[in-house]
């Protein structure tokens, strides 16, 4: 069995509004219940910790979703902050070695197969993600130049990590003073070898007013 750490302590700035985007509704629900919807469905998760904002006024106190057991936990001021906080959170039989999942809170269009698949194939580290497809360009201050794409890999989440492995990772990130921006960065400064699993274009992070509506038709028409 394994473990999901969400980390849901966000405020949003790049989405603007009074409310986290985690708790906009889309067909009755929040972002972050459809994101937990989601993830109880994948055989062999066991139980999930949210990460909530200290001050978090708009958690409605889930305690289960669909047979799966909810914990939460206080995060930081990173990312990684956070996601340490749910790892620490974690019941007391959760061992070392075993699979744990990190996933945001705003991916609520995670396939539950492709998470499955990921826990397959991945079990000592790896994270879904998506080929580039597009023609990458770089720009300096005089001059364009074409990235060659094929070794290019668009990152999502879930990513998966053996406990013991994750934990010392972003502990030694935060002890050398760098803020890594997912897990998978501290996993790679740390030594450890990750697998790419491809996953779902549909498995965006809503950032944006139009993530949001993309999301939302996705949602809509395939799910609700």
């Amino acid at each position: 069995m394994s473990w999901v750490v969400v980390p849901a302590a966000g405020s949003g700035r790049r989405f603007g509004g009074e409310l986290p985007k985690q708790y906009v509704e889309i067909a009755g629900k929040p972002v972050l219940r459809w994101t937990l919807e989601q993830l109880a469905k994948v055989p062999g998760i066991d139980g999930i910790v949210v990460v909530l904002a200290a001050h978090d006024a708009h958690w409605p106190d889930w305690r289960e979703i669909d047979g799966i057991k909810i914990l939460t936990a206080i995060g930081g001021a990173e990312r990684v902050d956070s996601v340490l906080a749910g790892l620490r959170a974690l019941p007391p039989w959760v061992g070392d070695s075993e699979s744990i999942l990190v996933h945001d809170a705003a991916r609520p269009c995670v396939k539950p197969s492709d998470v499955e698949r990921l826990l397959r194939a991945a079990p000592g580290g790896g994270l879904l993600a998506v080929p580039m497809r597009d023609t990458v360009k770089q720009q300096s201050e005089h001059k364009v130049l074409t990235i060659p794409r094929e070794q290019l890999w668009r990152a999502q989440t879930p990513q998966c990590f053996p406990r013991a492995a994750l934990t010392e990772a972003l502990i030694a990130a935060i002890g050398a003073g760098r803020v890594p921006t997912d897990e998978a960065q501290a996993m790679e400064w740390a030594g450890y070898p990750l697998l790419l699993i491809e996953g779902s274009e549909d498995n965006l992070k809503i950032t944006t007013e139009r993530d949001l509506a993309l999301a939302r038709w996705l949602l809509e028409t395939t799910c609700a």
